[in-house]
């Protein structure tokens, strides 16, 4: 059977399915942010534990994201998809009972593995469902659920927080995750990387080396960056990170060959959206405490003023994955970077103590829009990039990648935000978020310059041409099950 002749049911309930699971995995980075307050009267705990209930799940996601691939592709991707979201859904629970801090954080922990096995799944599963003429569109369904469940967190989070209690940010999770198991064991079709084998080094070098670097980047703004803790974590990560990108490069089998990041696709689509998560994260992060701290939003009024440019991929993705068929994806990814640059640069000039909701409307609109743009066809990029076979690692290098800029975006603009100002007035904030937002700004346009290196024309699920060592993969090679 080939992998796409599931048939147009068989790829509607791939993509809901997929979009639903890809939601709340990405929800959880950063719905418990405008919880903690509430977190720390009903359990206690210093500051620094209460970081950790957010650091806790972000560290071991980003670490096991390319293992849970590498499992996925070994073992079947809808296996390992539903042995991923049980973890998921069964930690969820566990830290809506957590009687204590230490508990809670160990359960996000466990949180951040069972996410770590199903997010890079989702796009592989998908991609195989849906025939290569539909595919981008898919892909921008797809993540415009996504990109909503990041920019909307502080938003869903502070709500269930305000209204119900922050136990129900993770009860949340559990009856759809009760609902999606079923429908992803009869509903999802199975698959196989072609002979795909367990690289042991590899996986010890990446998940050692990305635990350095993420430990010592969501320690750094607590510590300071040349406290010894964060320095050590990451001098040892980048060691370690460097012998897996050699391994990559001698290696007969590695998890992630090197060769990969040869094509200007797969090295520009990572590169850049690796640098828009570094600016998006750090900024949503200090906006969302801005509307709250500064202008005196309550946690739902905050997430409310912030719709235009939180529910934007929702409204514009779809349509954006519409004209990366037809366009090709780089005009539209660098259309999307460079509208969200820009948005968060009008975000910046309005910024005050005293600032108008329609002074910030511009930039929240234009960075939703771009936002939108981005999201739509960077997952057709990445797919598209390399060939079936080994799409199911390229998914998970580049949600680790996202996951890596996204705690450094936190751990630099919260860096910076510290040394320009501070949370003593309102003046002190705003003196502090302004340079802060600036500098993500900067960052997103960098993206935008990267992306540029994106080939012209690539449609949605065209294999990168085979090399003269390695032929390209015959059709039907890839080994696809249809649901029992």
């Amino acid at each position: 059977m080939n992998q796409h002749t599931t048939g147009r049911a068989g790829a509607t309930w791939a993509l809901v399915i997929t979009s639903v699971a890809g939601f709340m995995a990405a929800l959880d980075n950063l719905v418990v942010t405008t919880a903690l307050p509430s977190i720390r009267q009903s359990l206690g705990g210093e500051m620094e534990e209460l970081e950790w209930t957010v650091n806790a799940y972000t560290l071991t996601f980003a670490v096991l994201l390319m293992f849970g691939a590498a499992l996925g592709d070994r073992f079947g991707r809808r296996r390992l998809f539903l042995a991923g979201l049980t973890v998921f859904t069964g930690a969820s629970a566990a830290a809506a009972l957590s009687p204590g801090i230490n508990e809670l954080i160990a359960f996000r922990a466990v949180q951040g593995v069972g996410a770590a096995i199903m997010m890079p799944l989702t796009l592989t599963l998908l991609t195989a469902a849906v025939e290569p003429a539909r595919r981008g569109t898919a892909l921008g369904i797809f993540s415009a659920a996504t990109g909503l469940a990041v920019a909307s967190g502080p938003l869903i989070g502070g709500s269930l927080t305000e209204h119900i209690s922050w136990q129900w940010i993770f009860w949340l999770n559990v009856p759809v995750g009760l609902l999606l198991l079923p429908l992803a064991r009869f509903r999802l079709a199975e698959s196989y990387a072609p002979d795909a084998r367990l690289d042991i080094p590899g996986t010890l070098l990446v998940s050692g080396g990305l635990f350095g670097v993420v430990y010592g980047l969501v320690n750094a703004n607590s510590d300071g960056w040349t406290s010894p803790t964060v320095l050590t974590s990451l001098i040892a990560g980048a060691v370690l990170i460097g012998c897996f990108i050699r391994h990559g490069f001698r290696a007969k089998r590695p998890m992630l060959p090197m060769r990969l990041f040869r094509d200007r696709g797969f090295f520009g689509i990572n590169v850049s959206s690796m640098l828009m998560y570094l600016g998006m994260f750090g900024s949503i992060f200090l906006l969302s405490q801005y509307l709250q701290g500064v202008l005196g939003y309550s946690p739902t009024e905050a997430g409310l003023r912030m719709l235009p440019w939180t529910g934007m991929p929702m409204l514009v993705a779809p349509i954006a994955g519409m004209l990366s068929d037809r366009f090709g994806g780089r005009p539209v990814v660098v259309t999307g970077l460079a509208l969200q640059a820009a948005g968060l640069g009008l975000f910046a000039m309005a910024i005050a103590p005293d600032a108008s909701y329609a002074s910030q409307l511009p930039g929240l609109i234009t960075g939703g829009i771009g936002m939108a743009l981005y999201f739509a066809p960077a997952a057709s990029l990445v797919m598209s990039s390399v060939r079936p076979g080994e799409q199911g690692i390229a998914s998970g290098a580049n949600n680790a990648l996202r996951e890596v800029g996204g705690a450094l975006g936190v751990a630099v603009l919260a860096t910076v935000f510290s040394s320009q100002g501070g949370i003593g007035s309102a003046r002190a904030f705003t003196d502090g978020t302004v340079p802060a937002v600036w500098i993500g700004s900067g960052v997103v346009a960098l993206a935008a310059l990267v992306a540029l290196m994106i080939p012209g024309r690539r449609g949605a699920g065209t294999p990168e041409p085979a090399t003269e060592t390695e032929p390209a993969p015959v059709p039907g090679e890839e080994r696809v099950s249809v649901p029992a």
